[in-house]
């Protein structure tokens, strides 16, 4: 047989999902031994696929079974919509709060016995790399339960007060984009694993809104305790 093969991609559907292959295609005219060749589309390289639980749909808020009730203060404060949208718009609207307080303020304490600026917005940097962390166990499906942490241990043993606010506010929204290029990566069935954290259990959805709702909630402490009484 004789003809001149022809390459193109096609993009296609199956029970499995999506699917682009780089295919070569037989001209009408071609013919063979006996007569004429019928159409037929050969896979001339690699098929891949993407499965229906690889297509990005938006993720919406957990159910309350997903997470400790305790959490429950955090989730609500996350307002309705996909949550990668919400982290990312999130994290410039507290840079932009942080950068607004003077450099000379950072220390500012409310009470004698509370945390510095600097401290909070160190809290809100430790608390984040923790939650991502259990989210990204979760993700992989590891099932071996996760240990709490005292955030005033974690405060008091760090030097959060040395640093300047400037470098902490670049820390918190550094660790902010590794967040969101962890969550960005799952497909449907991560999101919704679960694991045992502090002898509580939580779906990575839950652990996405709580770090949201976490950031919020001490973002809303800033303003109404800290920047209050500044003046």
């Amino acid at each position: 047989m004789e003809a001149e093969l022809t390459e193109g991609r096609s993009h296609f559907l199956t029970s499995g999902g999506e699917g682009v292959a780089t295919i070569a295609w037989l001209p009408c005219r071609a013919y063979g031994e006996t007569g004429p060749v019928s159409i037929l589309p050969m896979l001339t390289g690699q098929l891949s696929f993407w499965s229906n639980s690889m297509i990005k749909e938006p993720i919406g808020k957990p159910d309350t079974t997903e997470y400790l009730s305790y959490y429950g203060k955090y989730v609500s404060l996350v307002p309705d919509g996909d949550i990668l949208t919400v982290l990312d718009k999130q994290a410039e609207d507290t840079a932009d709060l942080l950068n607004s307080i003077p450099e000379t303020r950072a220390n500012f304490r409310y009470a004698p016995d509370k945390w510095s600026i600097k401290e909070l917005v160190g809290h809100m940097i430790d608390t984040e790399r923790i939650f991502a962390y259990r989210a990204l166990r979760f993700a992989r499906n590891d099932k071996t339960p996760l240990s709490g942490y005292e955030q005033d241990d974690y405060v008091s043993n760090a030097s959060f007060d040395s640093c300047t606010l400037t470098d902490l506010a670049s820390e918190l929204k550094s660790v902010r984009q590794s967040t969101l290029f962890l969550f960005k990566h799952l497909d449907l069935n991560a999101w919704m694993r679960r694991g045992l954290a502090n002898d509580s259990e939580a779906s990575v959805r839950a652990l996405a809104h709580i770090i949201a709702g976490h950031e919020l909630h001490h973002r809303q402490i800033l303003r109404s305790r800290y920047l209050s009484a500044m003046g």
